[in-house]
């Protein structure tokens, strides 16, 4: 993509970090790691981080709780926060999909919806503790993937 300036902009490597904001740490790492299954590789009263696959990082915050800039001798972490129901999508392999409903499934998760998308991609949203739209996406949702 050219720039005002007329050059090209350095390109983007990927989407590092997703962050979800939630109201009870406990009950949202019981779900995301019980039910998700994903690891946590850093924890604290801040933030859990977990591994959220292909270098990919999920970041939950207690709602509110991160508000605040983080000084520390190395630099600023700017505060930031979020509201209402976000929308995040994993991305998993065809053959994981039914699987994933039946994993769903068997821990109470009601699914919200299912989308076939014209690229052949499957979809099924769900909704974590918060409210949050979770989603689990095949290959061909988008033309990049």
């Amino acid at each position: 993509m050219t720039t005002p300036t007329g050059t090209l902009a350095p390109p983007i490597g990927g989407l590092l970090e997703s962050a979800l904001y939630v109201d009870d740490m406990a009950r949202s790492r019981r779900f995301f790691e019980e039910v998700l299954g994903l690891r946590a590789m850093a924890a604290g009263e801040r933030l859990v981080a977990y591994d959220a696959g292909a270098g990919g990082v999920l970041l939950v915050f207690p709602r509110g709780g991160a508000r605040a800039d983080v000084r520390t001798e190395d630099g600023l972490i700017p505060g930031h926060d979020g509201s209402g129901p976000l929308h995040m999508a994993f991305a998993i392999a065809e053959d994981d999909y039914a699987p994933w409903l039946a994993r769903l499934r068997a821990h109470g998760v009601p699914i919200r919806g299912e989308m076939r998308w014209e690229r052949g991609g499957r979809s099924v949203y769900f909704e974590d503790p918060d409210g949050h739209v979770l989603e689990l996406a095949t290959p061909g949702l988008w033309p990049n993937r």
